[in-house]
């Protein structure tokens, strides 16, 4: 992998980790789009980079964090609250990821698949995003029943191009949390969710990722996805306390569109 292509799968990893349009399809149809082609090394870095996209939450949520930590260890009754419900919210992705991760990446790992999702998202999103009311609960108030209905709308995620940011987005309104609550909670989630994935990839490819691309091209990746996921929480945190989230919707849209044409002119 030459440095300028993991420049842009981290740039790409970054942008959309947090966005409901899903990370993990973009990089797909870009790692496809770049001529890398789909292997044990290439589904790893796509997952090491996530990395880059964990610190970001890490530094921009600190203090919420910090309260979580506190909490764990009896300091801060709200923070362990939180927290378990985050740890709630987590277990029943881990245990269908763990189970079925190998039948995922032989079925669902390719550009049509994704495009399937995206358009199924999109026309939800353009569906659900009108009807929302507002109101609902803060995040100080997530009810583990709440947090099973995040968890196990999360699971949908394992399909690529689905998005882990929409289906936990949606998940925690249908389960009564406002929609602020909702991003800031798919934002601590994710970072549970990814941080483990990332680690449980490492472990998994990570010989075969440092073999076939280097430590120098996962540096570039990691730090890229690190710096732009930033930019793309602050965005994304003030695009919807002004705008609705609609304009997700037309992206996934648009997207699936021009992946499958891609697919019919016999470009992907």
């Amino acid at each position: 992998m030459h440095a300028w292509q993991a420049l842009v799968l981290g740039l790409v990893e970054g942008l959309t980790e947090y966005l409901p349009v899903s990370s993990t399809g973009h990089l797909l149809v870009t790692q496809r789009l770049l001529g890398i082609e789909a292997s044990e090394a290439a589904n790893a870095f796509a997952v090491f980079i996530q990395g880059g996209a964990i610190m970001a939450v890490l530094l921009l949520y600190w203090r919420r964090i910090l309260s979580m930590l506190l909490g764990v260890v009896g300091r801060d009754p709200a923070g362990l609250r939180l927290a378990v419900s985050v740890g709630v919210a987590f277990l029943p992705f881990a245990i269908m990821g763990f189970l079925f991760d190998d039948l995922i990446e032989g079925y669902l790992f390719g550009a049509l698949p994704v495009a399937i999702a995206w358009a199924v998202g999109g026309v939800l999103i353009l569906y659900v995003s009108p009807r929302l009311a507002p109101g609902g609960a803060p995040l100080d108030h997530v009810p583990l029943r709440a947090a099973v209905i995040i968890g196990l709308c999360q699971c949908a995620a394992l399909w690529p191009g689905v998005s882990r940011s929409f289906a936990t987005i949606l998940g925690a309104i249908a389960a009564g949390l406002s929609l602020a609550a909702a991003v800031e909670f798919s934002f601590l989630l994710g970072l549970l969710t990814l941080g483990i994935a990332t680690v449980y990839k490492l472990l998994d490819g990570g010989e075969a990722m440092l073999q076939a691309y280097g430590a120098g091209a996962m540096a570039i990746g990691f730090v890229a996805a690190w710096l732009s996921a930033m930019l793309s929480v602050v965005w994304m945190v003030n695009w919807l306390q002004r705008r609705p989230l609609a304009v997700f919707g037309w992206w996934r849209i648009g997207a699936a569109i021009v992946v499958v044409a891609m697919i019919a002119l016999g470009r992907l």
